[in-house]
């Protein structure tokens, strides 16, 4: 993680913003313009909400162009014209996108044929250093939303009981070897045994899919042994990229877990983004879900 003198040097004057979707392209760009920075957004038909025009309507230090998630020559035409040399990517972009119907530029076919894995990694890595070769830096997404980075220790009113301690620790060691061979950052437990994984789907997908296997066993008769809530683990990769795929939580991520039946949400502090705060802690507190930020280097060393 940067320190804030570093985090202060790499805010510029100006920024390309290479907005998914969601709310984290909007939160960046309203931190990036209270520093006063001019921001050139750089919005994805697929992904980014409409509202970014709105955004840019009523700002004259925000301009916004628009693209297909294939036109990665096109992007980098735009950041030249328009004098970015730093740019930072907020918000999702679905990774099956990139195995859908979209038609990439020649520069896009070019890169994608050159990777000997699509995961995540492999892909926005090597977007990046296609990037740094013509001159326009990739920063951390974090830059400007230092203060979004969650705190170490319990953030909600109830701390995890015993059965969720035991869950986050084995939950822990599932997690970062996931997240070590880049498929997801998120798994589900129920009494120290893994329910679901995260995928391609994504983490509220993940959830989901966590509570709906749980309810189909209990409907299959077995609810006996399955009288248990579910805990979810939320890691970032044991050598995270900043620049990208920075875990994030919202109140999004608690109204899956009330609906999936979980009841305690585990994530590291400093390397994972929570949006909103203090709406997701009431949530949690309404729904009886605990949160807990252990430091990275903490989580691995839990047994």
């Amino acid at each position: 993680m940067s320190t804030p003198v570093q985090a202060a040097a790499d805010r510029p004057a100006k920024l390309g913003l290479i907005a998914g979707n969601g709310r984290f392209p909007f939160l960046l760009l309203d931190a990036a313009r209270a520093h006063g920075t001019e921001v050139i957004v750089a919005a994805i038909r697929e992904e980014t909400e409409l509202e970014m025009d709105t955004r840019a309507a009523r700002d004259a230090g925000v301009r916004v162009h628009w693209f297909s998630l294939g036109e990665l020559a096109r992007l980098i035409a735009m950041f030249h014209a328009e004098g970015v040399t730093k740019a930072v990517m907020a918000g999702q972009v679905k990774h099956k996108q990139i195995f859908s119907s979209i038609r990439p530029d020649w520069l896009l076919a070019k890169l994608l044929l050159s990777l000997s894995s699509r995961n995540t990694d492999g892909l926005l890595g090597a977007i990046a250093k296609v990037l740094q070769d013509e001159g326009v830096e990739l920063i951390s997404s974090t830059t400007f939303l230092e203060p979004l980075l969650a705190r170490a220790g319990v953030l909600t009113a109830r701390s995890p009981n015993p059965t969720e301690q035991r869950d986050i620790a084995y939950g822990r060691g599932v997690a970062n070897a996931l997240a070590a061979y880049d498929i997801g950052q998120t798994v589900a437990i129920a009494a120290q045994a893994c329910v679901a994984v995260e995928a391609m789907e994504g983490t509220d997908a993940a959830i989901a899919r966590a509570g709906e296997i749980l309810r189909s066993l209990a409907h299959a008769g077995e609810a006996s042994t399955l009288e248990r809530s579910l805990t979810v683990v939320k890691v970032a990769k044991p050598k995270q990229d900043m620049r990208f795929d920075v875990p994030v939580i919202g109140i999004g991520t608690i109204t899956a877990m009330q609906q999936a039946g979980a009841t305690c949400l585990a994530i590291e502090a400093g390397r994972t983004l929570i949006f909103d705060l203090e709406a997701v802690v009431a949530a949690a507190d309404y729904a009886g879900i605990s949160i807990v930020a252990d430091l990275a280097q903490q989580a691995g060393e839990k047994k």
